[in-house]
């Protein structure tokens, strides 16, 4: 079993790969009553072309199938659903799909083996008929259309297909009303043994646990299955350059929201990428931050109501930096915002407030680890972009003022950057 520790936080990670493939990290926190589990899989809303390890010709299914996946995990042969099991057994049970992972989770303080037990069951063992796919796909047609009348997604979506042209992140994770009618029970089986196998998946725990007992509970739940092959995973060509500049949709809404895009290059495989994103995050809050003067220019003269939500996205098959927020005029915000990068790209970054924002950021980033339920999504999150959540904290020591300028010059460029607007009808 592999340790690694981190001193600045006091705390270990124990990984394990199993026979099967299987990877299994454990962050134990000893005392702490609750305990935390994700059963994640490499398997997203991009993941629709791609060859089946064994297999010579490629496999095109329909958009939102991994989503649709996940619904109908919870369905067993038996007639019950797990996750009313999970909820009788009193654990805190969920699931989520996003664009490159899904993930089965609970958290719970007592019954954590029975649970454990519920878990690795369904997960292990799907059930599809004919009728329980026919009847979930009005279930989530129904959720589709939901989303579709919810003006943040539609904001969000919208700044998506902005910034890229060919890039599956533009589709729905959901699908489309018209693409879950294509999904029958043969290709939920296909998706389910391709991208269900224990070598694309991860398990992830923290809590009091004893992480030697744990890995030997774990393989008496396995159902034995061999480890596979690298699944090759087909995505089109993405130009470098925007699709669009700019989307404007009128929706039901007291406040025109807007979301600001910046579309960066792909991570490259000798890049650290965990450098760039803290220096990406620091440079977000020195622009736009709670604490930044354009912020508080923009809120004392009504243009910004609250403050922005501030992120960069990435994997290794898209990123971008991503600001969003409301606005009576989200297009004076957009121009401010430009003018304030301009001037940062000409004057240089003032490093008493590079220095107090990174020491905030890193004090946030050393917070996540008080909390079991945050330490795994963290470390399931990072690990499907190949980085170690522990990186985080050592890299703030390396992040410099002349390091965040050169990401500056190189990320926030205005040929990159989109808005997408939601206003009412007014």
């Amino acid at each position: 079993m592999q340790i690694v520790e981190n001193l600045s936080v006091k705390e270990k990670l124990y990984i394990e790969k199993l026979e099967n493939g299987l990877t299994v990290m454990i962050i134990p926190k000893k005392g702490i009553r609750k305990k935390y589990v994700m059963w994640a899989t490499h398997y997203g809303s991009i993941d629709n072309k791609f060859v089946v390890p064994g297999e010579e010709e490629s496999t095109e299914v329909p958009d939102g199938i991994a989503h649709f996946l996940e619904h109908k995990m919870f369905e067993q042969e038996n007639g019950t659903n797990s996750l009313d099991v999970l909820t009788e057994l009193g654990v805190n049970a969920n699931a989520y799909t996003t664009n490159n992972y899904t993930t089965y989770l609970f958290e719970a303080t007592d019954n954590f083996y029975p649970a454990l037990d519920e878990l690795m069951d369904y997960v292990q063992n799907p059930y599809f008929t004919d009728e329980n796919v026919e009847k979930e796909k009005g279930i989530i047609a129904q959720e589709i259309k939901m989303y579709d009348d919810y003006p943040d997604w539609v904001v969000y979506m919208n700044a998506l297909k902005n910034m890229y042209k060919n890039n599956p992140i533009r589709i729905d994770i959901a699908g489309s009303v018209d693409s879950i009618y294509k999904i029958d029970k043969e290709v939920l089986y296909k998706c389910y043994n391709t991208f269900y196998n224990p070598s694309n998946m991860v398990m992830c725990f923290s809590g009091d646990f004893e992480p030697e007992e744990l890995i030997k509970e774990i393989e008496k739940r396995l159902v034995e299955k061999p480890s596979q092959g690298e699944i090759k995973r087909i995505y089109e060509n993405e130009p470098e350059e925007i699709a669009q500049k700019r989307t404007e949709k009128t929706m039901e809404v007291s406040m025109p929201l807007f979301v600001i895009g910046i579309k960066d290059k792909i991570p490259e495989d000798d890049q650290d990428v965990v450098k760039k994103h803290i220096a990406i995050e620091i440079l977000l809050n020195i622009i736009i931050g709670k604490s930044s003067k354009l912020y508080k220019e923009l809120y004392e003269n009504k243009l910004l109501i609250s403050e922005p939500f501030l992120e960069y996205e990435f994997t290794n098959n898209y990123a971008h930096v991503g600001i969003t927020g409301g606005s009576p005029d989200p297009d004076k915000v957009l121009e401010k915002i430009e003018s304030e990068i301009d001037r940062l790209k000409q004057e240089g970054l003032n490093e008493e407030d590079f220095k107090r924002i990174k020491n905030m950021l890193y004090g946030n980033s050393v917070k996540e680890f008080n909390n079991v339920s945050d330490i795994a999504r963290m470390f399931v999150t990072d690990y499907f972009k190949g980085v170690n959540s522990f990186d985080y904290l050592e890299s703030y020591k390396q992040i410099t003022t002349e390091y965040a300028y050169e990401i500056l010059k190189e990320v926030f460029l205005k040929e990159k950057t989109v808005i997408s607007i939601v206003k009412g009808n007014k």
